[in-house]
């Protein structure tokens, strides 16, 4: 019989920790020798005041040169993690990774040159992937066509569905809160308001209901004006709301957006111009609302002028999903990782606006980017506050795209089409980064997790995928449904993905 060796006590484990805080161990293996590191930010591309360091090989891994880096930049006692990019690389050195076998010994780099590593901040906490189901619950009659989890937490969830109902689901113990009953065709859209206090929900009967999602009961009556069905809808963000006036946009197959004061019951104003059903709207944190249409162009309004700032065109079919940099943050508003509710609405509010600052703020002003994805089976990246023009053209998709998406963080941008594939771009500038094949059907929708490092996808076959973004590989398959899925969506707070499609059945995953 093997000996069975006591596991490691306390006063072990402790000095293990301490000495894995302060640096890597040295890796015996590793030949002497030096190699020269310029360290540059991925977001400006330069390297501002640090030097050029002469780092021991054996001292070269990713953990260590993190370290280095933090006590450069004096942040030693509030340390950041990075990911780092040898010489503009397109993947990241992985977490135990070091510079002589990433690079000196595949004769990438020789010892003598000087190695340029992009660096790029991470998140301060992590997601665990989501690995499996939970709960399946039924309850709803029909397609499961939009699913969204509260700002707050991953508690409740709220979706919509072919049945004319909306529900809201307990996550925490798998059970049904409210079924709200309303609408008299399909439910196409919910939208939690960035507080989590209203939930917005419109469909195939033209209108737009709002809910409270506490006790289920309706706010006010339906919100009529559309004459044909709601396509998509977006908050007013959190730190532009009047007090005690929230405001929901809806865009319409009927070539119209409306903005609705949601607790008064009535129409603010309506925005026309669009030759074409509107597929979708968003509405940005500088008070700009963007919208995409079937006549193929994107418009930008004001929102406190009610008029029209920019048409972008570019695109040479209809133009499907947009997604902006900032819709994390604006979807949450004060809510963060920390879980910390402010107390006071001025601090709330202030909350909301910092992090929409700290989100849309590159180089020292406000930069709003925004994606759209079309059926010319191409993508855009704009920069509308500031140039007409866009960034750059994204091509790669062999069929039409059904939806973009922007990781929390702004870095990466990821989309989801229906050449059964998920592709990975740099949100900065459009570069490809990774394909993501695994799926054997189209593919409906993605959702990063809250620290970026994650993605969740899910297709027409019936499956759920969940990939590393460091390496582009796939990290957890998870069938269990057994119809296509066309909703899904990855918890703010990291905890949980929920999904639906057309078996009927809401599937809450976990870690």
């Amino acid at each position: 019989m093997a000996t069975q060796f006591p596991p490691p006590s306390k006063r072990q484990k402790r000095e293990a920790a301490e000495i894995a805080s302060k640096q890597q161990d040295v890796d015996t293996t590793i030949p002497d020798g030096t190699v020269r590191i310029r360290f540059v930010d991925q977001a400006t591309g330069e390297s501002g005041s640090l030097p050029v360091l002469t780092v021991p090989l054996s001292q070269s891994s990713t953990k260590n040169l993190e370290i280095l880096l933090n006590e450069l930049k004096d942040q030693s006692d509030d340390r950041i993690p990075y990911r780092f990019f040898p010489n503009g690389a397109n993947e990241a050195l992985g977490d135990k990774d070091d510079l002589y076998n990433a690079l000196v010994k595949p004769g990438k780099v020789s010892a003598e040159s000087e190695v340029v590593l992009q660096y790029a901040p991470q998140a301060v906490f992590r997601v665990k992937a989501v690995s499996r189901c939970a709960a399946a619950i039924s309850g709803h009659g029909d397609n499961i066509l939009a699913i969204q989890f509260s700002p707050a937490n991953s508690g409740r969830m709220a979706s919509g569905s072919g049945d004319k109902t909306v529900r809201i689901w307990d996550c925490d113990t798998g059970t049904p809160v409210h079924t709200l009953k309303g609408h008299a065709k399909w439910v196409l859209a919910v939208s939690y308001s960035p507080d989590g206090s209203l939930l917005a929900s419109g469909g195939y009967d033209n209108d737009v209901r709002i809910w409270d999602p506490t006790s289920g009961k309706g706010v006010g009556g339906p919100l009529k004006g559309h004459t044909n069905f709601i396509t998509s809808l977006s908050w007013e963000p959190y730190h532009l709301q009047e007090l005690n006036r929230p405001r929901v946009a809806s865009s319409s197959k009927d070539g119209t957006v409306r903005v609705w004061d949601a607790i008064g019951g009535r129409i603010d104003f309506a925005l026309t111009g669009h030759k074409g059903s509107v597929t979708c709207v968003k509405w940005g944190g500088t008070g700009k609302i963007y919208t995409s249409s079937h006549d193929k162009a994107l418009k930008v309004w004001d929102a406190t002028t009610q008029t029209l700032v920019h048409t972008l065109s570019g695109h040479a079919h209809w133009v499907n999903h947009l997604a902006l940099s900032t819709d994390f943050v604006l979807r949450t508003a004060y809510h963060d990782h920390t879980r910390k509710v402010p107390a006071t609405p001025e601090e709330k509010l202030e909350k909301a606006k910092a992090r929409f600052e700290k989100a849309a703020t590159v180089g020292g002003e406000v930069i709003e980017r925004l994606a759209s994805a079309s059926e010319d089976c191409t993508l855009f990246l704009w920069t509308p506050l500031t140039s007409t023009k866009s960034l750059t053209r994204m091509t790669g998709h062999q069929k039409q795209i059904n939806q973009v998406t922007f990781s929390p963080d702004g870095a990466l941008l990821a989309s989801a089409g229906w050449d059964n594939h998920v592709k990975l771009w740099s949100a900065k500038d459009g570069k490809f980064l990774f394909t993501l094949r695994a799926h054997v059907g189209p593919v409906y929708m993605a959702s990063f997790s809250a620290d970026s490092r994650l993605l969740a996808s899910c297709s027409k076959d019936t499956t759920l995928k969940v990939w590393d973004l460091r390496t582009g590989k796939l990290k957890e398959d998870l069938p269990g449904h057994k119809d296509q899925v066309f909703a899904l969506d990855w918890s703010p707070d990291g905890d949980r993905v929920g999904s639906g499609g057309a078996d009927k059945q809401v599937r809450i995953w976990r870690n």
